[in-house]
């Protein structure tokens, strides 16, 4: 039977020429890039050279990139780091109680930035979780009202990981510098580097992750943004590499994977942004015409074309995922970071459409070997399933 993959957002299968490219630097550049003799300068050029690659694509110096585990390391560096660093200590704004400093963020986050914040929020840092309208997108005047005196980080994501909505990042950037250019700025690229420009000069923001795993690259590897002048804390030390913010030996082979894989989704970029779109279209068209009570989630307009979010009413997600995989096709209910939690997804709470919305929601997210046909089927079996 063939395999019909509709998990992108999770996981991307890697691409032919990043495998090939690996291999050959598994095989001759095995040296430590921290080493002075020639297989350590070896390795050390080729780090480089990837890093100077990523910068360029994010119109960033080379310094600024640092490479990381993927993007869950990313985030909790770029969030610990930040709060790590702050020197705020005195009275909340919202009552006479000591604070360590408060941060912004929004309710359908990634658990990767979440969990970071809530740990922070246990030992004495002041959260505001942002609400999000019921077609998935934070609003910038809900950011400038939230800003406050003690505001250290907010952490807005570019694209949400579950319904695909693009946030308006531009403008919460202008909202927050206009009120404290010294209050940092991160934003979660994880979903983004293979569909929108992210150009970090443009959205002006001062962290931003991105993952190997979402563009096609290797896995197990990523990384964080860092503007020049924002200060971090490591959280992870030893022998200082990564401008001494992440220690540890850098994986030559998968840093140069990821570089090669971030080359091609940028190259292909339009074109298989428009591909996508006019598949996730006929998908989502199709779906609403030919099976009764179902919602689709966000806004269909403003967001990446390769996720569709929909629930399905009166139905269970995890029945109607293992009935589809048993005809062959690989779906979710959304982050694979949540699919161990027994809480209903976190993302579509979000969104105040209720328990039954929740519940029932399955994420069909295409790529690069998505085609029409394997939409069709896929269309077929839920019509005989659902």
């Amino acid at each position: 039977m063939k395999r019909i993959y509709l998990d992108y957002a999770a996981a991307t299968p890697v691409r032919d020429e990043v495998k090939m490219v690996m291999e050959e630097f598994s095989g001759k550049v095995y040296g430590n890039a921290s080493g002075i003799y020639q297989e350590g300068l070896e390795a050390k050029k080729a780090l480089e050279d990837s890093r100077k690659k990523i910068a360029k694509i994010i119109s960033a110096r080379t310094h600024e990139i640092i490479f990381t585990s993927g993007g869950t390391e990313a985030n909790n560096l770029a969030i610990f780091g930040s709060a790590s660093k702050s020197d705020f200590k005195g009275f909340s704004e919202v009552g006479l109680r000591e604070s360590r400093g408060h941060i912004i963020t929004a309710a359908f986050e990634h658990r990767s930035v979440l969990e970071p914040i809530r740990e922070l929020e246990k030992r004495g840092f002041e959260v505001t979780y942002l609400l999000v309208n019921r077609d998935g997108f934070v609003d910038p005047e809900d950011v400038k009202k939230a800003l406050r005196q003690d505001t250290i980080l907010v952490s807005i994501m570019y694209v949400n990981n579950e319904i695909g909505t693009i946030q308006p990042v531009r403008e919460i950037s202008k909202r927050i510098k206009n009120f404290n250019k010294d209050i940092i700025f991160h934003t979660d690229a994880c979903q983004t580097a293979g569909y929108l420009d992210i150009s970090v000069e443009k959205l002006g923001v001062d962290l931003m992750t991105v993952s190997g795993a979402k563009i096609y690259g290797p896995k197990g590897v990523g990384f964080l943004y860092k503007r020049d002048s924002v200060i971090l804390t490591p959280q992870i030390y030893g022998g200082g590499q990564e401008f001494g913010f992440r220690s540890g030996t850098e994986p030559i082979a998968q840093i140069v994977g990821l570089a090669l894989a971030f080359e091609i989704s940028v190259s292909e970029r339009d074109r298989e942004a428009t591909r996508l779109k006019g598949l996730r279209d006929y998908f989502a068209d199709s779906i609403i015409k030919n099976i009764k009570n179902v919602e689709i989630n966000g806004d269909l307009k403003n967001r990446i074309p390769s996720n569709l979010s929909v629930s399905f009413l009166g139905r269970e997600s995890e029945p109607l995922i293992i009935a589809l995989d048993e005809k062959g096709i690989a779906v979710s209910s959304g982050s694979a970071c949540d699919s161990k939690l027994s809480e209903l997804p976190h993302v579509i709470m979000a969104l105040d459409k209720g328990r039954d919305a929740a519940k029932s929601v399955i994420r069909f997210s295409l790529g690069i070997n998505t085609t029409r046909k394997d939409i069709d089927y896929v269309l077929k079996t839920l019509s005989e399933i659902v």
